[in-house]
């Protein structure tokens, strides 16, 4: 796509593509759902205006989106309205089961790591090479946030808090046999 014509519709087509997927990133990274439709609306702004079509259109919209939103969360009022905004942190409709509430709300709790690599992987179907590019973080980074969000939600679904087993960091002392 790099170098074509700057077709109108292949944003169009990217934003019926792609937009809630973006919210959804947005709900991730901590901003409310006013604020994520705020920043697809500005993303795709900018992505309009520009010049060429992107080589990957999929991947520089989710950075562009992510370093937007990024940026919008820096703000001292956003937080705080973010912070009363964070009770719904997806929109809610009559059909949601029971289970699904609470899929939520432990998605909702798991720390904006592992939750950004969640959705990234779940909504995105990305790569875990793809988040780490996105993320600036490795491959196996990403893997393992995914690993460890996977965990704290299947735990968080039974009902029980998670806790590791090991501190990271600490070093044990190893005991020779007499």
């Amino acid at each position: 796509m790099a170098g074509e014509s700057h077709a109108p519709d292949w944003c169009e087509r990217l934003y019926r593509a792609k937009a809630a997927e973006l919210i959804l990133y947005g709900r991730a990274l901590g901003l409310s759902h006013g604020e994520s439709e705020d920043v697809v609306q500005e993303t795709f702004v900018a992505l309009m205006r520009l010049e060429e079509v992107p080589e990957n259109p999929t991947h520089y919209a989710v950075r562009a989106f992510r370093n937007r939103a990024l940026n919008y969360r820096r703000s001292l009022w956003r937080r705080l309205t973010r912070e009363f905004e964070s009770v719904r942190w997806f929109e809610r409709t009559p059909s949601e089961t029971p289970v699904e509430r609470a899929a939520m709300r432990c998605l909702a709790e798991l720390p904006t790591m592992q939750r950004e690599v969640i959705v990234l992987k779940f909504w995105h179907e990305l790569t875990f090479e793809e988040i780490g590019a996105l993320l600036e973080i490795s491959p196996n980074t990403a893997a393992g946030r995914y690993r460890y969000g996977l965990e704290k939600l299947r735990v968080c679904l039974r009902g029980e808090d998670y806790e590791r087993d090991e501190r990271i960091g600490e070093t044990f002392p190893v005991l020779e046999t007499p």
